[in-house]
């Protein structure tokens, strides 16, 4: 039996031993006492008593052992022939920074934001930057249309918004933020803010007191 089969298999026959050994590999603040929680079937649980930070597993860890030059995100978009590179130490310090921002707007563990993003490095930097602050972040699709961003508006009730000024396909640009501002007005659920990351094929339109650009 390859490694591959006998791995299937394992998790399949031992889930807690097969992952619970994979949790030997992430660093936790507390390691949990039990792998699969079954005490409240259908609705099993993984690691409940366990705590760890997925954005601190995804950077820090991995600068504080001495990788902090090595690459961890590559961006090459043949549709605007822009490539970007970020090291560790790098990708560390732009989602420290926008955890900064997000809390100075008020989120917090427990909060949800709602990334309304491109395929561009800030929508990861928004990502693990929700993680570090033990906040919820729930991906849209860039370009939904404004009832369906609407629905996830509603289900999501986000505290914050994270957007882009646009969207670029191989024959057109598609402005985000006008759908955004629909969007927002077709939903029940408002967020108090919404932070807009302006790209240079299209300016966003900024609504006073509640849209901020990205910094």
């Amino acid at each position: 039996m390859g490694r591959y089969a006998e791995a299937f298999r394992q998790s399949i026959e031992d889930p807690d031993g097969f992952w619970g050994a994979a949790a030997e590999g992430i660093e936790w603040y507390r390691k949990p006492t039990v792998v699969l929680d079954r005490s409240d079937q259908p609705f099993y649980r993984w690691f409940a008593d366990g705590v760890m930070n997925t954005c601190f597993n995804a950077l820090d860890r991995h600068v504080r052992d001495g990788r902090g030059e090595q690459a961890a995100l590559i961006y090459d978009s043949p549709v605007t022939g822009t490539t970007r590179t970020y090291t560790y130490r790098q990708l560390l310090d732009e989602v420290a920074r926008f955890a900064g921002v997000l809390r100075g707007l008020g989120v917090g563990a427990g909060d949800r934001a709602v990334i309304y993003m491109p395929m561009i490095p800030e929508a990861v930097i928004s990502m693990l930057a929700c993680a570090r602050l033990g906040a919820v972040h729930s991906v849209v699709f860039g370009g939904f249309a404004p009832p369906e961003l609407a629905a996830r508006l509603d289900d999501a009730a986000p505290k914050v918004v994270v957007s882009a000024s646009c969207g670029i396909e191989t024959a057109r640009v598609i402005e985000y933020k006008p759908m955004l501002d629909k969007a927002i007005e077709l939903s029940s659920s408002k967020p108090s803010r919404c932070v807009i990351f302006q790209r240079p094929q299209a300016t966003a339109t900024m609504v006073e007191g509640r849209d901020v650009d990205w910094v």
